[in-house]
Formats: structure tokens, C-alpha cells, sequence
């Protein structure tokens, strides 16, 4: 294909999948090693290492009765472009909708920096999930009940996480 005078094939796709492949090896190990206590039993196909599976183990109330089933969806253009992020865990949560779809500033593409790595992404989400905000929420029921009724809501996600949390991790 012809693009400004250059020949352009699929080479230059191969290039960043390559690129973004050696990134990740490389995160994957650092977090591995780090014996995350956040972020646990990480399942990654070695033949597609743009895809990550784990467990986001909380621990503050009401969420730290169980452990949250994410996937992580790291695209062919990373780092250059952000990684998505769908919890497979149900959660009580303003930011996270019923789809697992959660709101997320630092992997937002307006606010997305290449130099940004998973561990800090998991960190992030992580404290979301402890001080949700409710000024950007997905749930508006659920954003209006944290900020009116602490209480209920933090009952309401405490019975929800013991219903629909996955088995916490053993240390």
C-alpha cells in the first residue's frame, strides 16, 4: 500500500505487536515478582500476552470479603495506546456498571502516557475500587446512594461482595 510516497505493508503492525509483546513480558515479570498481594493469580496465554486474567484482592471494607475477576485487554499499539480493563466479578460499585465496565481516568485515552505501566493501572483501579467517585459515576443509583447513605451502600456492597466475590486468595 501506497501512503505519502512510502510503501507501507503489515510489517509496521508486526513491529508494534512485537514491541508491545516485549513490554508486557517485562511488566508481567515485575508484577510476578512483586508477589502482589492486590493483584493475584494472574493467568496469561503465553501465545497472547495481550490478554491477562487475575484477581484484584481489596482490602478495605466493604469489598474485602472477596476478590474481583478482571481482564485486562492490552491492544497491539501498547503502550502507545491504553489497556481495557472489565471486571468478570460482579461488584457494587458506582464506577463499575453492570458489564464490568469501569471508569477509569489513567487508562482513559485523553489521559493515557505511554511511560504508564500495568502495575500503576492496577493500582489505580484498586483505589478506585477502596474511594469510589461518585462525581464520575456509571451507576447513578449507586453513586447517589454512596454520597447520600454511606451506610446502606457500604451494607449493600458488603452483602453484594459476600453473594458475588470470588474466594479470596490464600496468602
Amino acid at each position: 500500500m501506497r501512503i505519502g510516497g512510502a510503501i507501507r505493508g503489515s510489517g509496521g503492525r508486526t513491529r508494534k505487536r512485537m514491541a508491545a509483546t516485549r513490554r508486557l513480558a517485562k511488566e508481567l515479570k515485575e508484577i510476578r515478582d512483586g508477589n502482589s498481594k492486590i493483584f493475584r493469580n494472574i493467568i496469561v496465554d503465553e501465545s497472547n500476552i495481550l490478554n491477562w486474567q487475575g484477581l484484584v484482592v481489596p482490602n478495605q471494607e466493604p469489598f474485602n470479603g472477596g476478590a474481583f475477576k478482571i481482564e485486562i485487554v492490552f491492544p497491539a499499539e501498547y503502550p502507545f495506546k491504553p489497556p481495557k480493563i472489565t471486571f468478570k466479578t460482579k461488584i457494587y460499585h458506582p464506577n463499575i456498571d453492570e458489564k464490568g465496565q469501569v471508569c477509569l481516568p489513567i487508562i482513559s485515552p485523553e489521559n493515557w502516557k505511554p511511560a504508564t505501566k500495568t502495575d500503576q493501572v492496577i493500582q489505580a483501579l484498586v483505589a478506585l475500587v477502596h474511594e469510589p467517585e461518585p462525581e464520575h459515576p456509571l451507576r447513578g443509583d449507586l453513586a447517589e446512594e454512596f454520597t447520600k447513605d454511606r451506610a446502606k451502600f457500604n451494607k449493600n456492597a458488603l452483602e453484594f461482595t459476600r453473594q458475588h466475590a470470588e474466594k479470596r486468595p490464600a496468602d
